[in-house]
């Protein structure tokens, strides 16, 4: 007797342009069964974030398996595995995965509970599931990466640079930089997406299409304290040597490879003795670090 149970979900085996009609794929595949620290989730709603179209162009030849894209989601969790401790069925959650395992795009969907958080109660599913990859980003380039206090008296003096602040990652980083007390200068080059900036929190904008220290200057800045860049690392490394303060910090979450603007010249920072760290939210869950448990522990309290 067959007692395997199966669900829908949509993949593909191979990349297509996003207009043809086998791009993504309608399938029926095996409903999993979770084990160890796995909670089985009934997906409610998902997003579509960069992450799944990086995913979807890099696998340019065919699978044998289908690829099951989407990495943000909520839901209600169905079942637990034996190590579970954190949540039971009926909890509501919402999570990005992991990029190493078959995404959310799916009735069930697998997940380590320890990259998992509670749903928060004032948000519905489809809200919730458009936070957490852009969320957890923005709180461990911050908090992690930056090494930003949450204290607000702290912060007081201090300010940051987000360079993109208008897109998914810089809209989030601005509202948790604010409530941690910084003084925020968000980069946008639109009236609209200068607008989006400043209605998310920034103190000030400037337009990342142009030199940044006079901009800084015309807002009475010579130096800041922090840099968070959420657009082309390579670009703009010059204008944040410039304008980052001797013995800041610098975050960012775009590769050099990402970019077509030539090598990254990091001996820029060296006079000034500048720290230079990458952020990228996936590490934890890939490596399954000891410290993976942070992801649980930071969307609980965005929540």
């Amino acid at each position: 007797m067959n007692s395997k149970q199966f669900m829908k979900a949509v993949g593909s085996t191979r990349y297509l342009p996003i207009t043809h009609p086998e791009s993504l794929l309608d399938l029926e595949i095996e409903k999993p069964v979770p084990t160890g620290h796995d909670i089985l989730v009934m997906i409610k709603a998902i997003s579509v974030n960069p992450a799944d179209l990086g995913v979807r162009e890099k696998h340019n030849y065919e699978e044998e398996s289908p690829k099951i894209l989407g990495w943000d989601a909520a839901g209600i969790v169905e079942q637990v595995g034996p190590e579970c401790e954190l949540f039971k069925p009926g909890d509501e959650v919402f999570y990005a995965g992991s990029a190493v395992r078959p995404g959310a795009n799916s009735e069930f969907h697998l997940v380590d509970e320890r990259i998992v958080g509670n749903k928060p109660k004032s948000l519905d599913f489809a809200q919730a599931a458009a936070l957490p990859l852009t969320s957890i980003t923005a709180w461990e380039g911050l908090f992690d990466c930056l090494e930003i206090s949450h204290n607000q008296e702290k912060n007081s003096d201090k300010s940051i640079l987000i360079i993109g602040a208008a897109g998914g990652v810089g809209s989030i980083t601005t509202q948790l930089a604010k409530l941690s007390g910084l003084t925020v200068i968000g980069t946008a080059s639109r009236p609209e997406s200068i607008q989006w900036t400043k209605d998310h929190g920034a103190d000030f904008t400037i337009n990342h299409n142009k030199s940044f220290v006079p901009q800084l200057k015309n807002i009475g800045f010579e130096t800041v304290d922090y840099i968070f860049c959420l657009n082309d690392t390579v670009q703009h490394l010059k204008n944040m040597s410039e304008v980052i303060i001797p013995r800041g910090k610098i975050c960012s979450i775009v590769p050099a490879n990402k970019t077509w603007t030539g090598s990254l010249e990091m001996d820029l920072l060296f006079s000034k003795s500048v720290t230079f760290v990458w952020e990228l939210m996936f590490t934890r869950s890939m490596f399954q670090t000891k410290d993976m448990i942070q992801q649980h522990h930071l969307l609980n309290k965005l929540s």
